[in-house]
């Protein structure tokens, strides 16, 4: 298990001011320094719900700039709480290595140090390790709640941390098609749905009329969000909806690569794509070479997450992009939030993709049928 300590990374603020022969500054200290008294600075250091979130902030940055720091073990042993946070990843995933994770991570601790708190990433083998992981963390008291990446339609996690009464955030939604699954859980996402609408609102108003579509594996909630912006934009666009041109399961650049290629295949191909995410739709590129297309003139492609890879594509790819260093911060910030005492189903934040334009789009050059024939002339 990899531990990071979000206050290793970012150093603690000048210690001028000290009055302790010791150099370590006490409590009693710090409530005179703010004309409080110790209950109050303990209290609003610990995170009680009878202290404001003003005097709550006033403290915590005074406490910050004189360098006070509380004895971890003394804490715990009075609250109960080891003022830590985590999250568990499944190094089994095959797209594992997702470039969002170290932006995420870096916002996470970010947000964790700046409330004095520490971040543990730690990881799993299986799904099933994943719980095993979870529930030793929290028995060994490593951690006072978790943030939960990649949500899942059914998801054992959150039935396992809700047995457990730890509190637990999700990065994204779930229970697709339940509603009540997560009428008290705590939720950060971007609205994925929104973006690939906009997606095919964006093809349409180029002229394309067949637009076709590439999801993800629909275990993961997303995959099925993402679906019903791609359906919405169509109806949007008074654009009929054709099942065959719509394929799901593409998580890597293989996968991608096989969906779209079976699209190509079609009799009467799209002349469009849009892609669930960035590294699916980079898996058409080799596709569009291998049948000697020009993605952007002869096929025009649409794909969301906005990975740096996206970037070096040629031509860019069009995406829209996911701030993941600021979700990694809201996320934290939230969960210490709820550790903190705050109801779960208050706690939920919808936010927006944004869209970066590359070559990778532009008005059709061929008919679905001339599109057709070009790719049987060159296989």
């Amino acid at each position: 298990m990899e531990k990071m300590n979000a206050n290793l990374s970012y150093p603690a603020r000048s210690t001028t001011n000290r009055t302790s022969v010791s150099g370590r500054v006490k409590l009693d200290e710090l409530a005179a320094h703010l004309g409080l008294s110790k209950s109050t600075v303990s209290r609003a250091l610990n995170g009680y719900s009878d202290i404001s979130e003003v005097t709550r902030a006033r403290v915590e940055a005074a406490a910050r700039k004189l360098g006070y720091r509380p004895l971890s073990h003394a804490q715990a042993i009075r609250t109960g709480q080891v003022r830590a946070i985590a999250m568990v990843l499944n190094a089994d995933e095959p797209d594992q290595h997702n470039p969002f994770l170290q932006d995420f991570l870096a916002g996470a601790c970010e947000a964790a140090s700046s409330h004095d708190w520490t971040m543990t990433i730690s990881t799993a083998t299986s799904e099933q390790d994943t719980l095993k992981v979870l529930s030793r963390l929290y028995e060994e008291r490593k951690a006072d709640g978790f943030i939960l990446p990649r949500t899942l339609v059914k998801d054992a996690r959150i039935s396992l941390l809700r047995n457990l009464e730890v509190p637990h955030i999700l990065y994204g939604r779930t229970g697709y098609g339940n509603p009540k699954d997560w009428l008290d859980v705590s939720w950060f996402d971007i609205a994925g749905e929104t973006a690939i609408c906009k997606a095919v609102q964006r093809l349409a108003g180029l002229g394309h009329e067949r637009i076709g579509y590439v999801g993800s594996d629909l275990k993961f909630n997303y995959s099925h969000l993402r679906r019903d912006g791609y359906t919405e934009g169509l109806r949007a666009e008074n654009l009929s909806l054709d099942p065959d041109l719509i394929r799901d399961g593409a998580r890597t650049r293989d996968e991608g690569a096989a969906q779209a290629r079976a699209l190509m295949a079609l009799d009467n191909p799209p002349t469009a794509i849009v892609f669930a995410t960035d590294l699916a739709a980079l898996g058409f590129y080799s596709v569009a070479e291998d049948l000697g297309l020009e993605i952007g003139r002869d096929v025009s492609v649409i794909a969301y997450d906005g990975i740096p890879e996206s970037r070096y594509a040629r031509p860019a790819l069009t995406t829209f992009a996911v701030d993941s260093r600021m979700a990694g911060q809201r996320l934290a910030t939230l969960l210490i939030r709820q550790i903190r005492g705050e109801a779960p189903a208050t706690l939920r934040e919808l936010a927006e993709a944004s869209l970066i334009e590359g070559g990778s789009d532009g008005p059709p050059n061929l008919t679905p049928s001339e599109l057709a024939q070009k790719i049987q002339h060159q296989e």
